[in-house]
C-alpha cells in the first residue's frame, strides 16, 4: 500500500486473491495498530512507516501457513538451516516444531521467540543491529557471525522473485545481507507467496540461478512456474501432492 490506503479489488489483483480472503485480511489488519477503515478497503495512519512482520502475517495468512508447513516437510531432522527474517520464514519456523536433532541458525528474532522453548532444536542466533519493522538483525555482525558457521540449508523469504530479474528486496541494509545468504549453504530455499512472483523490487540480492527450491502456493501463475523450471528452480506448491 505504497499510496497509504487501497481498496478490496485494488488489492485482489495485487495479491492474485479473492475478495473474500483481502476482506478476512483487512478485518486482521484492523485489529491491529496503524490501520484504519476506509470506505471500501484499508488505509494506514499517517504517523506509520512500512509495515512491521507481524502486521505483514495478517496478509495473505494462510497462504503462508500453508507455505511455512510445506517448507518445514522438506527439512530433514538432523539438518542444520538458517532461517531467514519475514512474515512466511516464521510459519516455517512454527511449523518445524515436530524435528528432531535440529539445529536452526536464525537472525529473526521471532523465529527465535518461537523455538527457544523448543528442546528438540539447537538454536543458535547471529547477532547485529536490530532493524525494528523486521524484528530482525542485520549487519557486518551478523555476516561475521555467519562465517564462523555452517548449515545445510538456507530459507529465505523475498519481496520479488522474477524469471529474468531474479531476488529483489526494498530494503538496501536487509538486501545486503540476503546477498550473503544467498552463497551461505549449498541449498537456498525460497518460501515466498504467490504474489511475489514476477515481481521486481529496488534491491537486487540473487540471480535466480542461486535458487534451488521455490516454495509458494497453488494460486502461483503456471507460466511463471514453467518459467522458473526452465532456469532450473525446483517449485514446490502447497497445498498439493508434488507430482
Amino acid at each position: 500500500m505504497r499510496n497509504r490506503s487501497a481498496g478490496v479489488r485494488d488489492l485482489g489483483e495485487a495479491l492474485r486473491a479473492s475478495e473474500a480472503t483481502i476482506r478476512r485480511d483487512i478485518q486482521a489488519l484492523l485489529r491491529e495498530p496503524g490501520f484504519r477503515r476506509i470506505r471500501g478497503g484499508i488505509g494506514i495512519e499517517e504517523s506509520t512507516g512500512e509495515l512491521s512482520v507481524l502486521q505483514r502475517g495478517h496478509i495473505m495468512a494462510e497462504r503462508k501457513r500453508l507455505i511455512g508447513r510445506r517448507m518445514a516437510e522438506l527439512v530433514k531432522d538432523g539438518e542444520v538451516v538458517f532461517i531467514g527474517s519475514g512474515s512466511t520464514t516464521v510459519e516455517v519456523a512454527r511449523a518445524l516444531g515436530r524435528h528432531s536433532d535440529l539445529t536452526v541458525i536464525t537472525n529473526s528474532l521471532p523465529v527465535v521467540a518461537i523455538l527457544a522453548d523448543n528442546p528438540r532444536v539447537n538454536l543458535v542466533v547471529a547477532g547485529g543491529a536490530l532493524r525494528r519493522p523486521e524484528q530482525s538483525l542485520i549487519g557486518h555482525i551478523v555476516e561475521k557471525a555467519l562465517s564462523e558457521l555452517r548449515a545445510d540449508t538456507v530459507i529465505m523469504g523475498i519481496q520479488g522473485i522474477h524469471p529474468q530479474h531474479g531476488l529483489t528486496n526494498e530494503f538496501l541494509p536487509e538486501a545486503v545481507l540476503d546477498r550473503y545468504l544467498v552463497h551461505f549453504a549449498p541449498q537456498l530455499c525460497i518460501v515466498a507467496d504467490s504474489s511475489k512472483l514476477g515481481k521486481i523490487k529496488a534491491s537486487f540480492v540473487g540471480e535466480i540461478d542461486d535458487v534451488d527450491v521455490l516454495v509458494t502456493d497453488d494460486a502461483a501463475d503456471p507460466a511463471l512456474l514453467a518459467a522458473f523450471a526452465d532456469k532450473g528452480v525446483r517449485t514446490v506448491l502447497a497445498g498439493r501432492e508434488e507430482p
